[in-house]
């Protein structure tokens, strides 16, 4: 069985950083997934591809899959730099402005 270890990035809705500070172990897919001519429903006979495990720490996922005979593949997750201005949000708004005001 071949697995990827990875923690998942923030949705594209969201700013916050609501689960991502999680490790997922997630199962590579052992078969291409079918579509039913009839309903169009997409399927798969791999139960496999439905288990994602979380973990608190990336050791801890490293060391289920090591036990459990598992050949893991870890991503490291690309973090991002904070954009944080000077002023904030309250720049925008602030009395002592001059100048014109662009958008």
């Amino acid at each position: 069985m071949r697995a990827r270890i990875y923690q998942p990035s923030r949705t594209a809705m969201s700013s916050g950083t609501a689960k991502t500070r999680l490790w997922l172990l997630e199962f590579v897919p052992a078969e291409a997934r079918s579509i039913d001519p009839l309903m169009g429903w997409t399927s798969s006979g791999d139960m496999q591809s439905q288990v994602r495990l979380q973990f608190e720490t990336k050791e801890a996922a490293i060391e289920y899959a090591r036990e459990n005979a598992i050949d893991a593949q870890v991503q490291d997750p690309n973090k991002r730099k904070l954009n944080v201005r000077v002023g904030g949000y309250g720049e925008n708004f602030a009395t002592r402005r001059r100048g014109a005001w662009t958008h």
